[in-house]
């Protein structure tokens, strides 16, 4: 079955997601992890030493203004990532979903290029993460905490991080059961949240 903007959604609502086995493979497998990773946005943390770069405006942050091109940096292979789960398929099912204002993507600037980002999808009141990349230091942190920020303006409750690392795990991300993480789902998926155009306030001021 080819991945369509439709089956993703249908999965994120099932708690599962779809991965290829390589950068090359054309198939799609959908997951659903024994263990899943996700941050509580009432418990989302920001370290002071990342304070500290926040407040030196050190990146320029965007939202959607070059999804294609977060999409693309994710799936990008090099020196620390010589594979990865993001075919072409999921690109041009992710761009679709895009498109139909269901899927965002932060992206931090420095002198007018790329540095960073993440992506995902936003359904009921959860945003699903999906990639993330950064080219130079805590460009993608930084993106992380914006996203945070939009998604505590838009009265969202969750992000869903799939799997949890030590990374994610400085901004406050758990691990809950398969059957923990549905029931959650339950509780969130059909509930009303709209990703806002803009945040309100200072960033930082979100995680006083």
């Amino acid at each position: 079955m080819f991945l369509t903007a439709h089956s993703i959604i249908d999965g994120y609502k099932k708690g599962i997601f779809p991965m290829a086995e390589s950068k090359y493979n054309p198939y799609i497998c959908w997951v659903s992890p024994e263990y899943r990773g996700i941050i509580n946005l009432n418990n989302f943390t920001v370290s002071k030493s990342l304070k500290k770069i926040i407040r030196k405006n050190k990146f320029l942050i965007k939202v959607n203004n070059d999804f294609i091109g977060v999409l693309k940096n994710c799936s990008e292979l090099n020196n620390k990532r010589t594979e990865t789960w993001i075919n072409d398929e999921i690109v041009n099912s992710y761009h679709e979903l895009n498109k139909l204002g269901l899927a965002t993507s932060i992206e931090s600037y420095q002198d007018g290029q790329l540095v960073g980002g993440l992506y995902g999808v936003q359904l009921g009141k959860i945003f699903f993460g999906e990639s993330m990349f950064s080219k130079i230091d805590n460009a993608s942190k930084v993106a992380l905490v914006y996203l945070a920020a939009f998604l505590k303006e838009g009265n969202f409750n969750i992000l869903d991080t799939q799997y949890i690392t030590n990374h994610l795990k400085q901004f406050g991300a758990i691990e809950i059961t398969r059957k923990e993480y549905l029931i959650l789902l339950g509780q969130n998926i059909n509930k009303d949240a709209v990703f806002p155009n803009k945040i309100k306030r200072n960033v930082l001021e979100y995680f006083i």
